[in-house]
């Protein structure tokens, strides 16, 4: 039975691991202040980026859904994995030695979990490699030969060779210690006539990565005409690891350049991207044994996106036949914001871009790329061509057909610009009549519907009420800024909030969260504790068992603080304390002035001068802490 994750090896591998690398590698991450960095959300659908990362604390926030944590919270969600599979997890990509409580370094990992399964892919990985160095993998290679791909391709993009027999990769991991479950759950084996079986049997094998390069599945094709695997493609089963919808070949090698260039070329295939990679276009990556949708198109966003804007480029590499352009008209009628950067890209004589590379050389792969075509003009071209533009009756019909297509343009400068183009490619006089039809079919199109009422011109429409209104503060507040501004310090920069944050009192806080989250934080310590980073954030979030509360705390978490460099951060949150001693002792201010009005000077002296005193002594302390406040705070910009 394996040993307990002791306390100490958890922190000190969350201390470790750079957060924003891990993060990196499912989202393009941009600068964003003096310690934060900012991209697109991984866990819900969103155009401009509300999610944070701030590696000097190990945590990250989405202001958006609300998730956040540390790094072993991010990739619990992002893998869908167990807290102790994430510990593990990152323990093996830093190289950490785990001393497991009652079982020492040697403790074995639990059977069936994550990390099990992604050692079996990369042993059977190392296994079919092996392979493909044999003699009776000769149709493999030469199947990789012909298209012109040599040892060193093969190597680069992990291709191996599942030989014949029916069971020779499992007896194979069998006599690794896996367990046949192991090796079903991973799809690599299956339950035969006679026992356990392989699952692929001499076929051609493409590894399968996720984002941080790990093997979760295979793709295999087919090399014998007496092969009775059904399909010329076989894919992995859907796993614990492998979901077809979510994984893109080559977005492992692709990611960076993705993200630096902005731009990614989708194929179709696996030697399409072999043939890409090897041309010089590093972006392009292929749906694995299911057609490109949406959830790849979310993956792809998140790594093109730049500051708080689109600019990116997606270009498809589709046939030129029929199949092509549904295809191009799916990808049309989706995101009108992609839409808009979206190129087509179709190689002569409907060849892809493997059979471009072999007929043609390296040049004509990457002339494709820089030849793309626009989508909005493939499509709209594409439904002229069924028409004899030369004949009225023709053109005619052809309008009829297109306007339609180019009214679904949202953006109104770019739907106006191709309803001209349209005019000239129909090669109709009266451009303005077109410019007029496309712009009444678009007028028709988002009034037509019955879903939802319309809405004034320049009116907002009505957001979504969010859970717990009444328990989330409006961060936006101008009165519960300092307030809040406070306990991001506390939350942030311990050591510096330290005991001043500590001898607040909880009157200094008038929101019941931030009162909760004041009460939390003295739960967990204080900010004087000693304790800092992911730990301190952790260690104050377990505090409370409220949801909402727990977003907060990692919301206060993650928020940047509106200051210039971090060498400006200790003066700013000696500026916040200063403010929010201000805010409650002019509270108390407030009230001995009130008291005062009740008390006669006359009647009851020696009452009255006591309270003059003490109102006379906190305007004094008053007045000090307004000025520390405002003398560390003249250059920073309000949140």
């Amino acid at each position: 039975m394996a040993g307990r994750l002791p306390d100490r090896d958890i922190a000190a591998i969350r201390d470790r691991v750079r957060i924003e690398d891990v993060v990196g590698e499912y989202v393009a991450l941009k600068r964003a202040g003096a310690d934060s960095m900012k991209g697109l959300c991984p866990f819900h659908d969103e155009k401009s980026p509300s999610f944070h990362v701030r590696p000097n604390h190990g945590l990250f926030h989405c202001f958006g859904c609300g998730e956040g944590g540390d790094v072993y919270k991010f990739l619990q969600q992002i893998e869908h994995i167990g807290f102790v599979e994430a510990v593990e997890q990152m323990a093996d990509r830093i190289g950490y030695q785990i001393n497991y409580e009652g079982g020492g370094t040697s403790v074995q990992r639990d059977r069936g979990t994550r990390s099990r399964l992604v050692a079996a892919n990369t042993a059977a990985h190392e296994f079919y490699m092996a392979r493909l160095r044999e003699p009776d993998a000769e149709a493999a290679h030469r199947y990789l030969t012909e298209r012109n791909f040599d040892g060193n391709a093969a190597q680069q993009f992990g291709c191996g060779y599942a030989p014949d027999g029916w069971d020779t990769l499992t007896k194979h991991l069998l006599r690794k210690g896996f367990e046949f479950k192991e090796l079903e759950a991973a799809g690599l084996s299956k339950q035969g006539k006679r026992g356990p079986i392989d699952r692929f049997h001499r076929r051609l094998l493409w590894p399968l990565r996720n984002l941080g390069g790990e093997v979760i599945g295979f793709g295999a094709r087919k090399l014998f005409d007496d092969d009775t695997m059904p399909g010329k493609y076989v894919n992995t089963p859907e796993t614990l690891l492998y979901k077809k919808s979510q994984v893109l070949f080559g977005l492992d090698l692709a990611k960076r350049d993705i993200a630096k260039g902005h731009q990614a070329v989708v194929v179709e295939g696996y030697t399409d991207v072999m043939a890409m990679h090897l041309a010089g276009v590093k972006t392009a990556v292929a749906s694995c044994g299911t057609a490109f949708g949406d959830e790849h198109m979310a993956i792809l966003r998140r790594l093109l996106m730049d500051d708080n804007f689109w600019r990116g480029e997606i270009i498809y590499t589709f046939d030129g036949d029929a199949a092509g352009q549904a295809a191009a008209l799916k990808a049309f009628a989706g995101d009108q914001k992609l839409a808009g950067q979206t190129y087509i890209a179709v190689a002569p004589d409907g060849q892809d871009p493997c059979e471009l590379r072999q007929h043609s050389g390296d040049g004509a792969v990457r002339d494709l790329v820089a030849r793309r075509t626009p989508l909005y003009e493939f499509v709209i071209r594409g439904l002229l061509a069924e028409y004899n533009l030369d004949q009225v009756e023709g053109q005619v019909e052809a309008l009829r057909r297109a306007v339609p297509v180019v009214a679904q343009i949202k953006d109104n400068a770019t739907r106006k610009a191709y309803a001209t183009r349209l005019a000239g490619w129909v090669g109709w006089d009266d451009i303005q009549t077109v410019v007029r039809r496309v712009g009444e079919e678009a007028k028709r199109g988002r009034t037509g519907g019955t879903a939802a009422a319309p809405r004034r011109q320049g009116q907002a429409e009505a957001p979504a009420a969010p859970e717990h209104v009444a328990a989330r503060p409006n961060p936006n507040d101008p009165v519960l800024r300092p307030q809040r501004q406070v306990l991001c310090a506390a939350l942030q920069y311990p050591a510096i909030a330290g005991a001043v944050f500590d001898s607040l009192e909880p009157e200094a806080f008038t929101h019941p969260a931030y009162i909760a989250i004041r009460a939390v934080i003295a739960e967990a310590g204080g900010a004087s504790c000693g304790l800092g980073g992911a730990e301190w954030v952790n260690a104050v979030s377990d505090r409370t068992e409220e949801l909402t509360l727990r977003a907060l705390v990692s919301e206060l978490a993650s928020e940047p603080l509106p200051v210039k460099s971090a060498n400006d951060i200790p003066r700013f949150i000696t500026g916040v304390l200063a403010r929010a001693q201000e805010a409650w002792v002019g509270r108390q201010v407030a009230e001995l002035k009130s008291k005062l009005q009740r008390v006669s000077s006359t009647d009851a002296a020696e009452t009255y001068m006591s309270l003059f005193g003490d109102l006379v002594a906190l305007e004094q302390y008053r007045k000090s802490l307004l000025t520390q406040a405002m003398g560390n705070s003249d250059d920073f910009v309000s949140n």
